[in-house]
């Protein structure tokens, strides 16, 4: 399929982020009493953490207002984020479509980190819209950020491309009819 547009996840797929996500998570929620197992994390890729720290919580038997603890990992992760690198097989795919493609990037991410980010590796501007964790009430594994980002873009879902890094991301990609390439492929070259 020729695509009409492309979609990207951010974190993991556009940079690699997400260890930095990981540390900040554990740094914050140790002060909890809570421990936050690495390879579990990971398996959450895509899905924003209001759904994940809590149930982890809850798992654990520790209470965490979600919103004060989501506050001060952000801080540290947002004081960290010059460190974080782009993807460059995955950066050269936006570029290389710059202005000949509608493109997007839909994350399970917030939008004060997710623009911070692209900022960083100067490609906020590449993209037509961005779609994050505030924009819908259901996310990765469900389709709607991938949706959302293919109304905004005026392209029909079976007629977009998605770049994703995590199993919930490919999962809302397929939900959604769309084509997806996973990144994990293209970097393991």
């Amino acid at each position: 399929m020729k695509p009409q547009a492309l979609i990207f996840d951010c974190d993991g797929t556009l940079l690699d982020s997400m260890r930095a996500h990981f540390v900040a998570w554990r740094d914050t929620l140790m002060s909890y009493g809570m421990q936050l197992d690495e390879q579990r994390f990971y398996s959450y890729s895509g899905t924003p953490s209001r759904r994940v720290i809590p149930m982890l919580a809850a798992e654990q038997g520790i209470r965490l207002d979600f919103e004060v603890a989501n506050d001060a990992k952000e801080a540290a992760f947002l004081d960290a984020v010059h460190l974080l690198d782009p993807i460059l097989p995955v950066i050269q795919i936006a570029r290389d479509h710059q202005g000949k493609l509608p493109m997007a990037v839909a994350s399970g991410g917030v939008r004060r980190v997710v623009h911070e980010q692209l900022r960083h590796i100067g490609a906020f501007d590449w993209f037509q819209t961005i779609v994050t964790a505030e924009d819908t009430e259901r996310h990765k594994p469900d389709p709607d950020v991938f949706l959302e980002a293919a109304r905004r873009l005026g392209v029909a879902p079976r007629s977009c491309r998605v770049y994703e890094d995590g199993d919930p991301g490919i999962e809302a990609a397929r939900r959604a009819g769309m084509e997806c390439v996973d990144v994990r492929v293209m970097r393991a070259e």
